[in-house]
């Protein structure tokens, strides 16, 4: 059998329950895959799994971050990895659950991340940007990595620096690394499963449902409870989809329904770039759901593939 699986999806489409109830039949253990639920804190608007839809089944990668910090892949990898060794050393199934594709594709491929050691090079770097400009750095990484450059905006502040840093450190360009890491054979071989509906419509109308369910179960109390705590409104956590919108209104601009609406529309683009993301990898086993239906078809489609894979 195998004892990693990964649960992939867009956000509502019940990767959750799914895991869950996987968990439970094959004694395993969840590991969220979720670039937001790292956050303590930040649950309702990260669709978090409460107690009661954990059903005892332990769940690990969940409020492993202060929500002022900037959390990263490598991060992630280094905490979520000796996790899900752990796992399956104790002879359990591994059940890697979420829709962050960038954090599960590099979990599973156990991806070397160029180094970041505090040399006071990325501080340098941010303050040269605040001072000339970050058209500046772009010039300068177009030189040395146009390869990088030609797919990062101006807008992409962060990458631009990341790239150059890694140049700075390393002698190695951001591409060059890139590449390496690519001709590594992937770390873990799981079972994909992909989770999509027959019809879009259902999806997004899940979406809308979720996003009045957060506001009924106190998503704006949340929010205003970590502002009040000094988290700082532009700070990374506080500009995911969910969040970012409702402090714009708490902040005078706009109205709690407005920005309901935005999260509504954010949430769709989002899981559509999910599924782009997801309809890549050709080793993920989809599992559609039927418009009308209950979803209980998933569990069982999940379990026959399970089965079949198995032999």
């Amino acid at each position: 059998m195998n004892n990693l699986i990964c649960i992939a999806g867009p956000t509502a489409s019940g990767k959750t329950a799914l895991a869950v109830e996987l968990a439970k039949a094959l004694d395993g253990e969840v590991i969220s895959c979720d670039s937001m639920q790292v956050y303590k804190g930040m649950d309702i608007g990260t669709a978090k799994p409460t107690f009661d839809e954990m059903q005892g089944i332990p769940h690990h990668m969940l409020d492993v971050a202060e929500p002022w910090e900037d959390f990263s892949v490598s991060r992630y990898c280094a905490m979520a990895d000796p996790i899900v060794q752990d796992v399956l050393a104790r002879g359990k199934t591994a059940i890697l659950a979420g829709g962050t594709g960038l954090y599960m594709d590099a979990l599973i491929k156990g991806n070397e991340f160029a180094p970041c050691p505090s040399t006071g090079c990325r501080e340098a770097l941010e303050a040269e940007a605040d001072r000339e400009g970050i058209e500046v750095l772009m010039a300068r990484l177009q030189e040395i990595d146009p390869q990088t450059a030609a797919r990062l905006h101006l807008s992409d502040r962060k990458r631009i620096i990341r790239a150059l840093e890694i140049y700075m450190e390393t002698g190695q360009t951001m591409t060059a690394h890139n590449l390496k890491t690519q001709q590594i054979p992937p770390k873990y071989s799981p079972l994909w499963l992909g989770l999509d509906f027959r019809e879009r419509s259902e999806l997004y109308r899940r979406i809308d449902l979720r996003v009045g369910l957060m506001l009924e179960m106190g998503l704006i109390a949340e929010i205003q409870a970590l502002l009040d705590r000094g988290i700082p409104a532009k700070c990374t956590a506080m500009q995911a989809i969910g969040y970012k919108e409702f402090v714009s209104a708490l902040q005078g601009f706009g109205t709690v329904e407005e920005a309901a609406d935005l999260v509504r529309q954010s949430s769709r683009r989002y899981a559509k770039r999910q599924l782009t993301w997801f309809r890549r990898n050709q080793a993920i086993h989809w599992l559609t759901r039927e418009t009308g239906s209950d979803g209980s078809e998933i569990l069982l489609n999940a379990r026959r593939i399970i089965q079949e894979t198995d032999k």
